[in-house]
């Protein structure tokens, strides 16, 4: 195991900030574009799903393709830095026009938001965050330190994420005079969502450098290999189970993801009665979370990977029984208790799943002695968009469904129901299903086995 350091607490910290700014876009857009196309533009959601739906379709075939493009690339600095670097920009200037929709027929509303929602996500978001991704694995060949950069950008990510929630609703109605003029309001939060992940973007990608690709995790000089063909790439990921296990995780847990984050606000609105409480469910959720990271590379080091992980996790489902009870029940305290132990849970996961992709990496390494990295970080970015996209467009339909209406103060029993099921019941079924795939990721084991056959 290489115990060599590649860096410095202040990097760690630095790279950490590129979550907290992309998450200034992801869950600001998660999390709002729905309510604000549906109760402000006036959209209907079941269409709206379905473009979605339709947006990351194309945006699943993207992900490996500029995984592809950056394992290729060479350049002073390095191969995924400068893919940030140069994506952050009109990622920020297509979030800002997301939420911008013209007030125009609705053929050209749709087809607006169909193809700034397909920039943002397919091409945009894609290239910066895959290229986030995999400096997990390229500034950094020391296993600690990986576990430690995932806890830390995992929790700058958590952070913004309880700020978002917690202070959306209020930006929108400040911006927009308090006066109804949410059109205004949804704007102007927009471009300062924006500008914030810019300026944190730049903190993170001007603050680390690459460990050059000789430096192998042996510490042995490696050949750089040649330029390979996508269809060569994608041969070697299929034929790697955990690539594909890390895949299902993501597309599963995103898009349970996706469906909590855009009924979220719906929920606090008609369900409970006060949208404001989405920061305060949140908070609930997330700052077990952030504790949970906090510990979690003490406790990988002491357990493993693997065992905490699982543990954690079996943990996280059996907590969503009393959080779908108490949820339907509506007593709020016992809901955001079993909601914060629920959260405590999952955190090992979360904190050390990009060092698992690292981990998965270094596994088509040692078996087909090809650096993937880039490739491989694609699974991130592919699964959590294609999760997300899936969990919104079931949001989008399943409301449509019920008789939804935005335009209209009262919501039907019906539409209220709905809205309770798909943000208490469908999670909780379903992650039962990431305790499956997760049982089966012992990837640790795996490359150990391959190093010590290697080594034979």
């Amino acid at each position: 195991m290489n115990e060599k350091k590649y860096l410095k607490n202040w990097q760690k910290v630095a790279y950490g900030s590129g979550d907290m700014g992309s998450n200034f876009m992801f869950t600001f857009v998660s999390s709002f574009i729905l309510i604000y196309l549906t109760n402000t533009v006036g959209m209907n959601s079941g269409i709206v799903g379905t473009l979605m739906m339709a947006s990351k379709l194309l945006d699943g075939v993207t992900d490996v393709f500029f995984g592809g493009l950056m394992d290729n690339t060479k350049s002073k600095m390095g191969k995924a830095r400068p893919w940030m670097f140069w994506s952050t920009f009109p990622l920020a200037l297509c979030e800002m026009l997301l939420f911008m929709i013209p007030n125009t027929s609705e053929f050209i509303q749709y087809a607006y938001f169909f193809i700034i929602y397909t920039l943002l996500n397919a091409v945009f978001y894609t290239a910066n965050n895959i290229a986030y991704g995999s400096l997990t694995a390229l500034m950094t060949k020391n296993p600690n330190e990986r576990v430690q950069v995932g806890s830390i950008r995992f929790m700058f990510a958590l952070v913004a994420g309880i700020g978002i929630s917690s202070v959306t609703m209020g930006l929108v109605g400040t911006f927009g005079g308090n006066e109804g003029n949410f059109v205004a309001g949804w704007r102007m939060t927009a471009i300062v969502f924006s500008l914030l992940m810019v300026l944190f973007n730049m903190i993170c990608v001007l603050s680390v450098k690459e460990v050059p690709e000789e430096d192998s995790v042996a510490g042995n000089k490696v050949p750089v290999t040649e330029k390979r063909s996508f269809a060569n790439n994608i041969k070697l990921l299929v034929s790697n189970k955990f690539y594909l296990l890390i895949l299902s995780y993501y597309i599963v847990t995103y898009m349970l993801q996706g469906i909590s984050s855009g009924v979220g606000i719906y929920f606090c609105t008609y369900a409970l009665g006060d949208p404001s409480l989405l920061g305060l469910i949140s908070m609930a959720g997330m700052i077990p979370i952030i504790i949970g990271l906090a510990v979690t590379p003490m406790l990988v080091k002491k357990f493993g990977t693997y065992r905490v992980n699982l543990t954690g996790l079996i943990i996280s489902v059996i907590f969503s029984i009393p959080v779908v009870i108490f949820g339907y029940m509506g007593n709020l305290p016992l809901f955001l208790a079993s909601q914060m132990i629920k959260g405590l849970g999952s955190a090992p996961m979360i904190g050390t799943l990009y060092a698992v992709i690292a981990d998965a990496a270094q596994y088509t390494f040692l078996k087909d002695n090809v650096h993937l990295d880039g490739t491989m970080y694609s699974c991130s970015s592919m699964g959590m968009k294609l999760g997300s996209g899936i969990g919104s467009a079931i949001c989008g339909w399943l409301l449509a469904l019920s008789g939804y209406n935005g335009l209209v103060e009262i919501q039907t029993a019906g539409a209220i129901n709905m809205i309770r099921f798909m943000y208490l019941a469908i999670p909780a079924a379903a992650s039962v299903l990431v305790v499956i795939i997760v049982a089966s990721l012992n990837v640790q084991k795996a490359v150990k086995e391959l190093e010590t056959a290697t080594q034979a």
